[in-house]
């Protein structure tokens, strides 16, 4: 048994429940005494295992109009900027390579957030590499280095098996979280999520 009681968070940045997340569970985790690891993947590839075309908000009218709705009303509780994109789902390839990438440094995790920040506050598209350079500005020494290693085909690799690895898992949503083997899917579960890391560690 490790020290610390640690939880897996799968994201992506084209979700829109993602961004409730990843903005608050470094805070949450924090004061419930949780380990965070980070796990970047893509959704498209998952959900088109599952036979969707694109997201189920995207599909299902009416689904997609609720959740649209609920979003607004969540980033209002959690006092979180939040502007509904002119596209969606947006296409998150590069800085979710550059999220792998990062995977283990200081800087991944501002970097996450500036990246949600620019797709659900500002409406812009975070696929575009001169967004992705400035969402790394100020967190390290040479932004483009950190790019040009993002577009390795070592690193495009991690991002595969981090998406094979998800589906492997049975994860067909994001954002999900895992506490060895117990899946919690939603926003709305980030804290039963931290509790049960917390109730597992202490068993």
């Amino acid at each position: 048994m490790t020290d610390t009681p640690t939880l897996q968070f799968w994201f992506e940045f084209g979700s829109n429940y993602s961004y409730l997340s990843v903005m608050r569970i470094e805070a949450l985790a924090k004061a419930a005494g949780v380990r965070v690891q980070w796990r970047p993947f893509l959704l498209g590839p998952i959900f088109k295992e599952l036979g969707w075309s694109t997201s189920p908000f995207v599909l299902q009218k009416e689904k997609g109009e609720y959740a649209w709705k609920d979003v607004a009303r969540q980033a209002s509780k959690y006092g979180l900027p939040f502007r509904r994109p002119s596209v969606f789902p947006r296409v998150a390839l590069l800085p979710l390579r550059v999220a792998v990438l990062g995977s283990d440094s200081d800087w991944m995790v501002p970097f996450c957030e500036r990246v949600m920040l620019q797709n659900w506050r500002d409406d812009l598209e975070i696929n575009e590499e001169v967004n992705v350079l400035a969402a790394l500005e100020g967190l390290v020494d040479d932004p483009r280095a950190v790019l040009a290693a993002a577009l390795t085909d070592e690193n495009k690799r991690r991002l595969r098996e981090n998406t094979e690895q998800a589906r492997a898992r049975g994860i067909f949503g994001a954002p999900s979280f895992f506490v060895g083997d117990e899946l919690f899917w939603g926003n709305d579960r980030l804290e039963d999520a931290l509790a049960f890391a917390r109730q597992a560690h202490a068993s």
